[in-house]
């Protein structure tokens, strides 16, 4: 099975989750997920013929500001107990 074209996976919640995800676990992990933006970042301004780490790094970049908010609830919550 062929990737999807690019303009289809931004509609396609199945490749986005599967974007979001690979951040999440990287969360998990206790990774940088700044310094993980940044290195994909740095990927996609040097190789401007790929689409997909373009569409991922849209992906990070929307999902890392709702896993610091999230992130951030979760310490409040355990600090109230």
């Amino acid at each position: 099975m062929s990737p999807l074209p690019i303009w289809l996976q931004r509609w396609n919640f199945i490749e986005r989750a599967k974007h979001e995800q690979s951040l999440w676990a990287a969360f998990e992990q206790g990774d940088n997920l700044e310094q993980r933006v940044a290195e994909l970042a740095q990927q996609v301004g040097a190789a401007s013929d790929q689409p997909e780490l373009a569409f991922q790094l849209e992906v990070w970049q929307a999902t890392l500001p709702r896993i610091r908010k999230i992130e951030a609830m979760m310490r409040e919550r355990s600090n109230q107990g």
